[in-house]
């Protein structure tokens, strides 16, 4: 039997964490070799953009942690140990990681990827106005800007379509102005 085949049938078909019925797909928790189901989880979309950091983390969403903390499977509560560490500043996630217990080794491998340290807030890109910019996004420029090391002048209102995000630096995108890619920062941005 496949592997997300397994899962669907340990999962009863619904995210592992949140019970949602829609949008469900195979996470390998990491750090892990995959195609283990020990170390896969089955969860929803909503779920996965937000262990992975690319959407803000919604309180009122991860509540259900109260109820997948107590699964039978290891790498449920490895997700849901590293989730509360991320809202550990909040009343209810520290009264739920208090109760929680972990055994030594999930416990090693719930804290190799550092979310029980920081402050749990994670850093996005967005516009002037606070807007989240995804890739593939276009963006209205709201200053002129000379860009260096050439000739070229964008003007403020210049649309810049199919932006692609500086992975390492939330203030910048990567976009075509004029046939030339530039890197912008994205204080100088609109999302339209």
């Amino acid at each position: 039997m496949k592997t997300e085949e397994k899962l669907k049938t340990r999962s009863g078909n619904q995210c592992e964490l949140c019970e949602s019925k829609s949008g469900l797909s195979v996470y390998d928790v990491p750090p892990t070799a995959s195609n283990l189901a020990d170390r896969e989880i089955y969860i929803c979309t909503t779920c996965l953009s937000q262990i992975e950091k690319k959407e803000a983390p919604d309180a009122n969403h991860w509540q259900c942690l109260s109820t997948a903390m107590w699964s039978e499977v290891p790498a449920v509560q490895v997700v849901s140990w590293r989730m509360l560490n991320r809202f550990r500043n909040e009343s209810w996630a520290a009264d739920l990681l208090d109760m929680m217990y972990l055994d030594d080794e999930n416990l090693e491998w719930a804290k190799q990827t550092g979310d029980h340290e920081g402050d749990g807030s994670i850093d996005l890109h967005k516009d002037c106005n606070g807007n989240i910019l995804v890739g593939g996004d276009t963006v209205t420029l709201i200053k002129d800007l000379d860009v260096k090391g050439s000739t070229i002048n964008a003007k403020i209102g210049t649309a810049v379509r199919n932006i692609r995000l500086v992975h390492d630096n939330t203030e910048q995108i990567e976009g075509k102005v004029d046939g030339q890619l530039l890197v912008i920062l994205t204080k100088f941005v609109k999302k339209q």
